[in-house]
């Protein structure tokens, strides 16, 4: 196999142009017919007015040495592609095994416990129940399917289930945003590359295999999830929905047992030390793949004192909305502005006293959607369907914080932080989405309709000033970003530019501290993905979770 790289063809070439410039790097007839593989493509929009797209394709040829020896071109050369060794975890299937009789409560086979069906938790399953392990998911929320319905039931009304909605549910928090599959994670194993076989797999387009930028979008990524719980159901993989991981068990520093109880019973109330008719699972293995919102979790694990937890740097700040048309404008010029997809950004500045501000989470054509949770408490996020395309692009301007920002030095003091921020978010909007004008803002006003282009948004909203939100010192530092991105991309900083409080729910506020062996102090817990501080997005998270697989199958074969 030949890989051709650095292949420049204009933005709106066809495929037979593409065709004739692999024939013509490696000097083929111009009437033989040629196969090939894009592995990469990316789009180059460096030099407006001329757009051009960069691919590197592999090319199956005859007779490969000869043909390098003849091209002597640094941009051919023989292909080597990153394959995952799924091996590593299924070779060797195991009969699922049996718990120790010592271990008080209800069987469960011995089989690991999953908790949460996020990503993390969805490809650790996955990887697990390919090697014939047959874990048990656990998972707070429903179904993607019956969580759709739920998600904008909330939508349309504002009535909150707080096991049900953006946040929680099979497919975790990423299910309802734009579907990003980009990671600045190194991957020399090709995990990467294994997940996003996966989705394509259960029925994601091809082209997340070699965008630069791979999405799938909302509408599609709920069809995803639910093909590939379906293929795991048929592995012996077992998924509980509406139950909630409350406590565990455990005898000489080692995991005996879990402890589940029904989400609609402890949603919105306070802690306990044991749920009324809470059951017990036996089981030495268990992954917490929770979410970053999981807060009743780390709450339950804080307080039992066996792990080791640490507050950690996240960062917050507003949904900024702007004319999708706009933005097109700007990053691809007058030529191509109305002939490419929705045009993408990504911003980051120092502002003066130090602090990053930056872009999260852009979402082209996409919507501003209400992201709650919990009752009293609102948080806002972005989502794309596939085809993006809504009238608006919107991302996260965020500001980074770190734990000395947050009055406290626990491991649950940026949680108590992200909660003030949202109890004053829910407060200002009255429920419904709190927005207001960038020109307002600056002015410390309150907004009283749009400027010249409406909301685009998924949830009620209501004009308002979002000042005392977020500290002074994130307002500072969130002004500062907002007028440098707008001397990086003109317009970006424009008087009727819309802010949405408040995103807070960047990453996890916290870390669950793991071992070289990927165990907390506890043996048999496995801290895993965004949730316990691993991860950063869809792919990280997954690539974690089939980390965390390995480490398992290695544990239970050592």
């Amino acid at each position: 196999m030949i890989r051709i790289s650095q292949m420049k063809l204009p933005a709106d070439h066809t495929g037979e142009e593409l065709e004739q410039k692999i024939r013509k790097a490696l000097r083929l007839p111009a009437g033989r017919d040629v196969s090939f593989q894009i592995a990469k493509r990316s789009l180059d929009a460096r030099k407006k007015p001329e757009l051009y797209y960069v691919y590197t394709v592999d090319v199956p040829v005859d007779g490969e040495d000869a043909l390098l020896k003849k091209l002597r071109d640094r941009n051919i050369t023989r292909a080597c592609v990153e394959k995952y060794d799924i091996t590593n975890v299924i070779n060797d299937k195991v009969d699922i095994r049996r718990p120790d009789p010592a271990c008080s409560g209800a069987p469960s086979d011995g089989r690991p416990v999953i908790v949460g069906a996020g990503p993390a938790g969805l490809f650790c399953a996955y990887a697990l129940g390919l090697a014939g392990y047959a874990p048990v998911v656990i998972e707070r929320g429903k179904r993607v399917e019956e969580r759709q319905a739920d998600v904008v039931r909330f939508f349309e009304t504002g009535v909150l289930d707080p096991s049900s909605n953006v946040q929680f549910g099979e497919g975790g928090a990423g299910t309802f945003s734009d579907g990003k599959l980009n990671t600045l994670v190194k991957d020399p194993h090709g995990r990467n590359r294994f997940v996003l076989e996966t989705f394509v797999k259960f029925g994601a387009p091809e082209e997340i295999l070699y965008d630069a930028k791979p999405h799938i979008g909302t509408d599609v990524l709920t069809g995803v999830i639910r093909r590939m719980r379906e293929a795991m159901e048929e592995m012996g993989v077992t998924f509980r929905f509406g139950v909630c991981m409350t406590d565990y068990r455990s005898e000489g520093g080692r995991l005996t047992a879990v402890g589940l109880s029904r989400s609609a019973e402890i949603a919105g109330a306070a802690a306990r030390q044991e749920w009324p008719g809470t059951e017990w699972l036996a089981a030495d293995t268990m992954v917490l793949a929770t979410g970053h919102s999981a807060r009743d979790t780390f709450r339950m694990l804080y307080d039992r004192g066996e792990l080791l937890m640490e507050a950690k740097p996240f960062a917050v700040g507003f949904r900024v909305e702007h004319p999708q048309a706009d933005v097109n404008l700007q990053q691809y010029g007058e030529r191509y502005a109305k002939v490419l997809p929705a045009a993408p950004y990504k911003v980051t500045a120092r502002a003066a006293d130090g602090r990053g501000v930056y872009s999260f989470c852009m979402c082209p054509g996409g919507y501003v959607v209400n992201a709650s949770s919990e009752a009293g408490r609102l948080a806002v996020n972005g989502m794309s369907y596939a085809g993006r395309h809504g009238k608006n692009a919107n991302s996260a301007i965020i500001v980074s914080v770190t734990p000395g920002d947050f009055g406290g030095t626990d491991a649950l003091a940026g949680v108590r932080f992200q909660e003030l921020l949202e109890s004053r978010a829910f407060a200002a909007g009255g429920g419904a989405i709190p927005q207001q004008l960038f020109r307002d803002f600056c002015e410390n006003r309150a907004s009283t309709g749009a400027g010249s282009f409406e909301s685009a948004r998924r949830g009620a909203g209501v004009w308002c000033n979002l000042r005392g939100i977020l500290p002074s010192y994130v307002e500072d530092a969130f002004l500062d970003g907002m007028r440098r991105f707008g001397r990086t991309l003109p317009g970006f900083d424009r008087p009727d530019a819309i802010l949405s409080g408040v995103e807070s729910r960047t990453s996890s506020p916290l870390r669950i501290v793991r071992d070289e062996g990927l165990m907390a102090p506890v043996r048999g817990i496995y801290p895993c993905g965004e949730g316990a501080g691993y991860a950063g997005g869809i792919m990280s998270a997954a690539m974690d979770g089939l980390k965390v697989a390995e480490r398992i199958k290695e544990r239970q074969r050592g």
